[in-house]
């Protein structure tokens, strides 16, 4: 019997006992479905980090602060050089607290290591609000842009750092507050953004809005500002500050190379830890979201696992039967010299062909329902976070799941597989 003809024969054979099958075939239904959707929660939020990733930050770009020790739940010694941690760029996850003050010597140094190109220090601005024309204030966070990084950007453009002009973008949030039609509406207006100094007096600063930035895991309130804006802004903010005083930054932003390898950016922090630095790109701090999200994957995994574990009894009884249903066929192949590996393949293509269906269905519907699901939420639910596509699907890993499951179905009927492929063809003859 040529392998065609065993592929035509077993998927015959599959539907002799149309009600066992199709009962084996749902109980591996509903494990193909689970892992087909629990793959893609997986593969749809990753997606969404790995996007707002790029809109925080290049990942050539190093978040740079001092190394200091561990701190303790007890009293704390006061420390004259630590500054907030909040001073971050706008939108950048990163812990609150303290850490002790970068300064310009830090900065030369940190710009005289291996690897780095280019170190440019984090400023801290805290405005008052921001107003447009004729509405009313709201306050706001501000944010400057990093190196290489690409705002999601709703209308508009991102500010120009090359500019001298004062350029902000808003998040979109806030454009019905402060009186705008909609996004387009607000690109190119003028907005007035209020900052005190340190002797209560309070500064106002036009700027002119050069886009509207869409929501993503930073604060839905905070203004995106280019260099031009952000020294402005500081510059009044620090009005009457003694000049070595200004000499003191939470953090600042190292540029390495964009040719870099992980390995040479592991290399630039291992520099910044022997010089008592500590280096973190913006997928560094994210990398804990996915950690969670991929632990919360492999626990739903594991269910899915298990309920194809169960559908492989299923596909063992199934076949077991039909092994003792064919006992006088099979001594009837085996006599016509019909080899037993040819036996035992056939057995077990029935085997496969059962969990092909089974995970084909699975991951069909799977598709179909995740995307409709996922298409409801991001209208309601997610509203707030354009782009995120919950449940995305890929391609390979349908596939490495489909596979999975035939394996497994494969496994399961290797039992009565080779049951049939040891019968004797006189006893099976004989059999009633």
């Amino acid at each position: 019997m040529r392998t065609v003809d065993l592929v035509s024969t077993a998927v015959a054979n599959t539907f002799r006992s149309k009600t066992r099958t199709i009962l084996t075939v749902l109980a591996i239904f509903v494990g193909a479905f689970t892992l087909t959707i629990t793959n893609g929660l997986g593969t749809g939020i990753n997606a969404f980090i790995d996007k707002t990733v790029a809109s925080m930050g290049a990942s050539d770009v190093l978040t740079v602060t001092k190394t200091t020790s561990a701190t303790s739940t007890g009293p704390q010694k006061y420390d004259p050089d630590a500054v907030a941690s909040a001073q971050q760029t706008g939108g950048r996850p990163g812990a609150t607290g303290e850490v002790t003050a970068l300064t310009d010597q830090d900065i030369a140094t940190v710009s005289q290591l291996p690897g780095v190109e280019k170190v440019v220090p984090v400023t801290s601005v805290s405005i008052d609000y921001v107003e447009a024309p004729g509405g009313d204030p709201y306050t706001a966070q501000v944010g400057s842009l990093v190196a290489g990084q690409t705002p999601q950007i709703a209308d508009g453009a991102a500010p120009d750092d090359a500019s001298d002009a004062l350029q902000v973008a808003l998040p979109d949030a806030l454009v019905a507050p402060l009186g705008f039609a909609d996004a387009s509406d607000a690109v190119g207006a003028t907005v007035t953004i209020a900052v005190t100094d340190p002797v209560r007096a309070q500064h106002l600063v036009e700027a002119t809005v050069s886009g509207v930035t869409e929501a993503a895991f930073g604060g839905t309130t905070s203004l995106t500002t280019n260099s031009a804006l952000e020294k402005t802004l500081f510059t009044l903010q620090n009005t009457g500050v003694p000049a070595d005083q200004l000499d003191r930054y939470a953090s600042a932003s190292a540029t390495v190379s964009s040719s870099a390898t992980t390995a040479q950016i592991d290399e630039v922090k291992a520099a910044l830890t022997d010089a008592g630095y500590t280096g973190t790109t913006v997928a560094d701090q994210l990398g804990t979201f996915e950690s969670v999200i991929d632990g919360i994957v492999l626990v739903l995994n594991a269910f899915a696992v298990i309920a194809l574990l169960a559908a492989s009894f299923g596909i063992v009884n199934t076949l077991l039967m039909s092994v003792q249903e064919r006992t006088r066929e099979i001594g009837l192949m085996k006599a016509m010299g019909m080899g037993s590996g040819r036996v035992f393949t056939l057995f077990s293509l029935e085997a496969i062909f059962i969990g092909l269906l089974g995970s084909a269905l699975g991951a069909v519907i799977a598709i179909g329902v995740g995307t409709a699901v996922s298409a409801q939420l991001a209208a309601s639910l997610f509203s707030d976070l354009p782009g995120l596509q919950l449940i995305a699907f890929d391609p390979v890993s349908i596939l490495l799941t489909v596979l999975a499951v035939m394996g497994i179905a494969f496994l399961a009927g290797t039992l009565p597989a080779a049951r049939a492929a040891r019968a004797d063809p006189v006893e099976s003859l004989r059999y009633e």
